[in-house]
């Protein structure tokens, strides 16, 4: 495939993770599953597809959270938005990273070591900013981290079973990391 198609291809799937994403963030109340996202981009697109993945999710999701479920415009909802921003490309980063250090065959270790990587970034990301804003008895309580485990691995689960799909119907897949820098 062309070089140009190829760059075509990951802006597709750059628009329809975010799209996905988008409808999860509807779907969930403002749960945009960032971790998730940046699995898949780890495991499937290059570093720049997937910064441009993460930033254009982020995006979306502000766009719906603040237009759409009402959120207050306040300085401290404000610079959550930027905390949120730095732990999803974060997350991305450390995913990508943590493939690199690991280079695995099994897509499913892929995405199982790019999860757990970015995971932990986003979360690390989170403390940091909650350290600063306040709020770390609410984002770092047990319970809440293992829900948004779980519930973010479920949506991994399910974006890739999309990813997948789409790819069989003819969808070309996204310039992967391997083949591209």
């Amino acid at each position: 495939m062309a070089a140009l198609s190829r760059r075509g291809a990951s802006a597709l799937w750059v628009s329809l993770l975010t799209a996905a994403s988008t409808a999860t963030t509807l779907a969930l109340g403002c749960a945009t599953p960032f971790p998730a996202l940046a699995a898949l981009a780890a495991a499937h697109m290059r570093r720049r597809d997937g910064a441009a993945l993460m930033l254009l999710a982020w995006a979306a999701s502000q766009f719906v959270g603040f237009f759409v479920l009402g959120y207050p415009r306040d300085g401290s909802t404000l610079a959550w938005g930027a905390g949120l921003c730095t732990a999803a490309v974060g997350s991305m980063l450390a995913s990508h990273a943590a493939l690199r250090a690991l280079p695995y065959r099994s897509v499913a270790a892929r995405l199982g070591l790019a999860y757990a990587a970015g995971f932990t970034a986003f979360k690390a990301v989170i403390l940091g900013w909650a350290l600063v804003l306040g709020g770390l008895h609410a984002v770092m309580a047990p319970g809440l981290l293992a829900e948004q485990f779980v519930r973010n691995g479920a949506i991994l689960i399910g974006l890739y079973a999309l990813y997948r799909a789409l790819v069989a119907a003819g969808v070309p897949a996204p310039q992967h990391p391997a083949t591209a820098a």
